[in-house]
């Protein structure tokens, strides 16, 4: 399989640290209650004997550690019309521009390709994903796909009434509803906003619809809502409703801090003053809640204990953002971007190789309470949805700074005297963006190449397909495309060139024991294309550097050079006319 540093960087939009102050974190006292010892922390006899989802997924959708992915949260929009105190600053959040997020048919053609390798269940979410106008045909071109068991939703209430008889024609199966009080002052405290009615009245509708057991998402927050829980417990006397308690989780700018947190420990304790005999309900694999009835109640609770008692080992689920990007992680950083991909006009077969690789980098398990609180990271609003922090991904994720300069750094010429056959340096010196307003449009083409020295022995399993990494080949052109279409970006002065088409090939030398890479770029446009021909080949040519580094670090690229340009109002130029 892939596994290209390089490669990761192409596919994924910029990541971002969130500004954050280090802290001096402890858990709560009663954490320390939390052990393998403690019964109410085992899980059940039906999870222990069924750990892992044996549902049939297809490779890709199979991480290191054996873990299957049949699950598939999609955000279908950023923008909530809630600001809920764990999720989101009070001011709001910058949204993504339209065009940078997923379109209906990018969601329907990612969503496709995890149904056929193996996804069963789709989740909608947001942001609040009943605020996306599509929402209900989304819904039902889901539910057409074959394969798909369970399309599902996450939401505030506050426009469930309205929205769920068009939702359940349109195929929808259940839905989590998120309430963390049952006192409406305390709601407009919690989400900045009111409508606590409106979220009770969509409860009621959904019940009244079947949707049962329907889901309740409740976050505990020490100082505020914890003691509503046994409310919360009584509801399920009467009502067939499952509240899941969950441990307050930190996220960028959630102010969140360890005094906060109600470990599982406590609220169990909380609960169990009230209701003494709690019947412990079995697990199903890949379970998030461990659940509990109070005997001769309807409905059910549970809690979800992803902060001090994580569910990694049993996790089937893979996140899509609103943007495009996929995380396999909840509370990882590391993010690829499935809609650059897409766009970068990639088959079904390059896709799935691309998210196996995100897959396959999945790790055993989070990096614990007080790492994840020290690290940066998407405010939840933006999770199961390049915005403008930057950051730079790599593996142990450190945040790269670039040193202070020891001496003045120009972004011009310092000559008295510049020379004028440079487009790029103007009268004075300095850089300068050609203006190509006048320039005609016209068909233009440009051809590159790039050659890379390697080993006896890496050109033999290049040749054989047997690199551990995966098809060397493939991956470089792949990242060529990407690297082509991103030059404006890269390269300062560089124009964002609408291109028509970019072709990578690559033949053997094996008496030289050189691969040659050659990249051809063409646009119907107003200027040369041939910074995005050189960009092509030399990125690829580093991919295919990277993917074989592990073998020998003498791998030589050379001979980075434009063969061919032609189009536009200059005359053309051929290396071979050169020659002669």
């Amino acid at each position: 399989m892939m596994s290209s540093k390089r490669l990761w960087k192409l596919f994924q939009q910029s990541l971002r640290p969130v500004a954050h102050q280090k802290r001096s974190l402890s858990l709560p006292a009663s954490a320390a209650l939390i052990s393998d010892d403690n019964t109410f922390l085992r899980p059940s006899k039906a999870r222990q004997s069924d750990v892992l989802d044996d549902a049939d997924v297809d490779e890709f959708l199979v991480d290191s550690f054996g873990r299957k992915h049949s699950y598939l949260r999609i955000s279908l929009t950023e923008k909530c019309n809630l600001r809920c105190q764990y999720c989101m600053p009070a001011e709001g959040v910058p949204l993504t521009k339209k065009d940078h997020l997923l379109s209906t048919e990018e969601i329907i053609r990612l969503a496709s390709t995890f149904v056929r390798g193996g996804v069963k269940k789709i989740r909608l979410t947001g942001g609040e994903p009943l605020l996306r106008p599509d929402i209900v045909e989304i819904c039902q071109r889901l539910d057409d796909l074959p394969g798909l068991e369970e399309v599902v939703l996450t939401t505030n209430g506050l426009l469930l009434t309205r929205k769920l008889p068009s939702l359940l024609k349109a195929g929808l199966r259940s839905v989590n509803v998120s309430l963390d009080t049952l006192i409406p002052a305390k709601f407009e405290l919690i989400t900045r906003r009111r409508g606590w009615e409106k979220v009770i009245e969509g409860i009621d509708a959904a019940l009244e619809a079947g949707l049962v057991p329907l889901k309740l998402n409740c976050v505990v927050t020490r100082g505020v809502n914890e003691e509503e829980m046994v409310d919360f417990v009584r509801w399920t006397q009467n009502k067939a409703v499952d509240v899941r308690f969950i441990e307050y989780m930190p996220f960028a700018d959630n102010k969140w801090n360890d005094k906060k947190i109600v470990p599982y420990v406590e609220m169990l304790d909380i609960i169990k003053r009230k209701y003494s005999k709690l019947e412990r309900l079995p697990d199903k694999a890949n379970d998030t809640s461990k659940a509990y009835r109070v005997p001769g109640h309807v409905g059910q609770f549970g809690f979800v204990t992803s902060m001090t008692n994580n569910f990694c080992g049993t996790c089937n689920r893979l996140r899509l953002t609103a943007d495009g990007n996929l995380k396999v992680c909840l509370f990882g950083n590391a993010e690829v971007s499935l809609r650059d991909v897409l766009r970068s006009g990639a088959t079904d077969d390059e896709l799935r190789q691309v998210i196996g690789v995100a897959v396959k980098r999945k790790k055993k398990q989070h990096a614990g309470m007080l790492n994840i609180a020290k690290a940066p990271g998407r405010p939840m609003i933006l999770i199961d949805s390049w915005k403008s922090f930057i950051r730079v991904f790599c593996p142990s994720f450190r945040l790269l700074t670039l040193p202070s300069p020891s001496h003045p750094v120009h972004f011009y010429s310092t000559s008295s005297n510049p020379p004028r056959d440079f487009s790029h340096v103007n009268s004075e010196g300095k850089a300068n963006m050609v203006c190509v307003s006048s320039k005609p449009v016209a068909h233009r083409k440009a051809v590159a190449e790039a050659r890379v020295a390697v080993s006896d022995e890496i050109l033999h399993k290049i040749l054989n397909n047997e690199m551990k990494k995966g098809d060397v080949m493939a991956v470089a052109k792949l990242a060529g495309v990407l690297a082509a279409k991103k030059t404006w970006d890269l390269i300062p002065l560089c124009h964002n060139i609408p291109l028509d088409v970019v072709n990578i090939v690559h033949r053997f030398d094996e008496e030289k024991k050189e691969i040659i890479l050659e990249a051809t770029a063409e646009a119907t446009w107003k200027t040369g294309v041939e910074m995005e021909a050189l960009t092509a080949v030399s990125v690829a040519a580093l991919t295919v550097y990277d993917m074989c580094k592990a073998l020998s670090h003498s791998i030589c690229v050379r001979e980075i050079r434009l063969l061919h340009k032609s189009g536009g109002t200059k005359p053309g130029y051929d290396i071979h006319d050169e020659k002669q």
